[in-house]
């Protein structure tokens, strides 16, 4: 099918691309983790900007590895951590068209990055040498021709020769990608999108649903993809929504179940938003109303667990889905909010029975915790009110903010356990005290954010204009933009004039929804980003995790080296 007039697109010689290669301790993004990313930023034949670092992958890496790479342990030992590398690596790539040999591999592992590390996939188009270079060799004959990066770079005269380190081989790649370019421009090939209509993988029923993105603006929004009987099949943003649509209908899009979607869609529809930031929000509030069958992330916002003091005489701690006021979290899952309420409770003296005591106390006899000396034993009379009192302190000033002893305790408890060289029991205390350390951190952001009446702020949009957002009690409240030249404060005043009325719920985050509120924590600490005006002071609590971030980056360190110690061994 021939492309509309409209429909011809950006010129190839007007298209960036970024040209990026990773190094890996495995096979998938589920068994192995980056060791190195390189990339090359390119347009019109002419290199804009190189991006290369050694990445410390938190494990050691397999010999078979080293033998290919020669990537060592050692080398990565002072490297950054991945969670460190992706926002620059993000900001290096953001706009551009992302090219890889095998894309699959490289996208894959970057997913599962952000994925994990809370970075949203921006969702690029995605260009994969190795099957355009199928396509055009097939067409010209050589089936038996070798596709391996390796033999294309020499196919191609690279000055590069590829050797497993990623700079290197993604400089062969770009050599790679631009002899691809001229040979399917002998054959008419000579926009983005025509590039990708030419790859394989298309059917003319997918080419035929390219009409669906004809309305659509060229502007940053939510797009939902409807079917048959209206029901919402897919939520997705994009910074340019007609663009991102019409990725839908290339080869570009290889997701199996994606493709099924696309095939039942009858429409797409678009709501513009003013930036990234009010795209992302409404996306999750999207996903949370309609729950699309085709989206995987997301569709159950309110699925989280706390946990909480028991209100009776002797409190104990309970996991719970619905918050109040002093509950602690939010945990994604209910093993996690176990294993925190479990560690804090060890910590601080408190019971895990689930009996009901009376004020008086029982008569029961006690278990096998309070002869180890965890427990006061309440159950059987030997602890009262007034004596159960401070563990109870402990845990609702560490979850307020107040105060930090439980930490300093749980410290000594480890240190007391390592000193009776029991170093298996601990080094499992300490990755508890290390994930319980990184709930209280969370909670504290989450809650701090979500304290706040009314914050205003500020972020530079690149071309000397601002992107506004205001955010009430943890909720986006109204988001705009200023364009450069033009004065921002009257657009604060209109943007906070016409914001939306929050009225804050019960609970830690005031009803904010968790993946809302922690989406704008990270925007708002983005750098460069900057406060117009707050009704109340934004900080964190004094006694929270805060002082004890170097000790949970020794922790990490301690739990590297132990990956190294026994692959050596």
């Amino acid at each position: 099918m021939q492309l509309a007039f409209d429909e011809l697109g950006t010129p190839l010689r007007e298209v960036t691309f970024v040209v990026v290669d990773l190094e890996t301790t495995g096979g998938a993004p589920d068994g192995g983790n980056i060791t190195e990313i390189g990339a090359v930023k390119v347009r019109g034949g002419r290199i804009l900007g190189e991006f290369a670092t050694l990445i410390n992958p938190g494990t050691s890496i397999p010999p078979q590895i080293v033998a290919l790479t020669g990537i060592t342990t050692a080398m990565v030992h002072h490297a950054p951590r991945i969670e460190e590398v992706l926002p620059s690596f993000l900001e290096f790539a953001d706009g551009a068209v992302l090219v890889a040999h095998n894309a699959g591999f490289d996208t894959s592992f970057l997913k599962a990055a952000c994925g994990r590390h809370g970075y949203a996939w921006p969702n690029p188009t995605v260009l994969c040498t190795l099957k355009l270079a199928r396509r055009v060799l097939r067409r010209e004959h050589t089936p038996r021709r070798s596709h391996r990066l390796s033999a294309l770079a020499a196919l191609f005269g690279s000055t590069t020769t590829p050797n497993h380190r990623a700079l290197d081989d993604a400089r062969a790649c770009v050599d790679v990608l631009h002899g691809l370019l001229e040979r399917v421009g002998s054959l008419g090939v000579q926009s983005l999108e025509e590039l990708l209509d030419y790859l394989p993988d298309v059917t003319p029923a997918q080419r035929r649903k390219r009409d669906l993105a004809a309305g659509l603006p060229e502007r940053p929004g939510v797009y939902l993809f409807r079917g048959p009987s209206g029901e919402v099949l897919y939520v997705g943003t994009a910074s340019n929504l007609r663009r991102r649509v019409r990725q839908y209908f290339t080869s570009s899009e290889s997701r199996g179940r994606i493709k099924e979607m696309v095939a039942l869609a009858e429409r797409v529809e678009a709501v513009e938003c003013a930036h990234s930031l009010e795209a992302a929000v409404r996306e999750l509030r999207l996903l949370a109303a309609h729950r699309p069958a085709y989206n995987r992330r997301s569709r159950n916002p309110g699925k989280v667990w706390w946990v909480v003091l028991t209100d009776e005489p002797f409190p104990r701690l309970a996991v719970v889905r619905r918050p109040r006021d002093g509950a602690f979290g939010p945990f994604s899952s209910q093993a996690g909010a176990k294993a925190a309420a479990a560690t804090l409770a060890d910590i601080a003296g408190l019971r895990t029975c689930t009996p009901r005591i009376p004020a008086t106390g029982a008569s029961s006899r006690p278990c096998v915790l309070a002869e180890l000396g965890s427990c006061g034993a309440p159950c059987a009379g030997k602890q009262s009110v007034d004596e159960y009192r401070p563990s109870v302190r402990l845990v609702s000033g560490l979850v307020s903010g107040t105060d930090a002893t439980a930490l300093a305790l749980g410290s000594a408890k480890l240190a007391e356990i390592a000193s009776a060289h029991r170093f298996e029991r601990a080094a499992r205390r300490r990755d508890e005290l290390a994930s319980l350390l990184r709930a209280v951190g969370k909670h504290h952001r989450l809650t701090a954010l979500a304290a706040i009446g009314e914050l205003v702020a500020a972020a530079p949009d690149g071309t000397g204009g601002w992107e506004f957002a205001v955010v009430r009690h943890g909720r986006l409240a109204s988001a705009g933009v200023a364009r450069r030249g033009v004065p921002p404060l009257p657009v604060v005043d209109s943007l906070v004039a016409a914001a939306e009325t929050v009225l804050p719920g019960p609970g830690p985050l005031r009803g904010a929804n968790p993946e809302e509120t922690a989406l704008l924590w990270r925007w708002l600490t983005r750098p460069g980003v900057r406060l117009v005006r707050t009704s109340t002071p934004w900080a964190e609590p004094l006694h929270g995790a805060g002082r004890w971030q170097s000790w949970l980056n020794a922790a990490d360190t301690a739990v590297a080296l132990e990956a190294v110690g026994d692959a050596a061994g």
